[in-house]
């Protein structure tokens, strides 16, 4: 059983409160727009395995260190993390493809800035937009989502509001 913690957009910007929320976590995930490679040294501090992604405003050390896209098996469960992928109904070129090559159970990504929780029938896959945690943007609230997998079984699912700071 693992407790991820998920997060996105960053652009940059720290908030101590990601430390809290993600305390106790196995793993975080960020979908990137991570902003400045400080971001993931930080993570790293809270929990034991990062996983992080650049996003299309990623340059300098996060480019050179995070790559596009990354799949990957937690507890049994095939992941997918990127940070620009569409969401069901309305996939980015290539990826239901991808989804279904590579028998992806749970897809990860950012850049929309929108909370989404999803399933695709189609694909058979749970999709996780965390929204962003950043400043950057138009969102009106920053959001972190938190999730245990243990085996083929995803739960208690959490969306966390980041209040104020806007």
């Amino acid at each position: 059983m693992k407790k991820i913690g998920i997060i996105s957009d960053t652009h940059g910007v720290w908030d101590d409160r990601f430390a809290i929320h993600f305390s106790g976590c196995d793993e975080i995930w960020h979908a990137g727009d991570i902003g400045d490679y400080g971001i993931v040294e930080r993570l790293n501090e809270v929990a034991p395995v990062v996983r992080a992604v650049r996003g299309n405003i990623d340059h300098g050390m996060v480019a050179r260190r995070c790559r596009e896209l990354e799949i990957f098996d937690v507890e049994g469960m095939r992941v997918l993390l990127t940070h620009i992928g569409g969401y069901p109904g309305k996939w980015a070129k290539g990826m239901k493809g991808l989804l279904k090559e590579e028998r992806i159970n749970l897809m990860v990504d950012g850049h929309s800035h929108i909370l989404k929780v999803m399933y695709d029938k189609e694909t058979e896959v749970l999709h996780i937009n965390p929204g962003a945690a950043g400043h950057a943007g138009w969102h009106k609230v920053r959001t972190l989502v938190r999730l245990t997998i243990d085996g083929s079984d995803m739960r208690d699912c959490e969306v966390i509001e980041l209040a104020g700071n806007l």
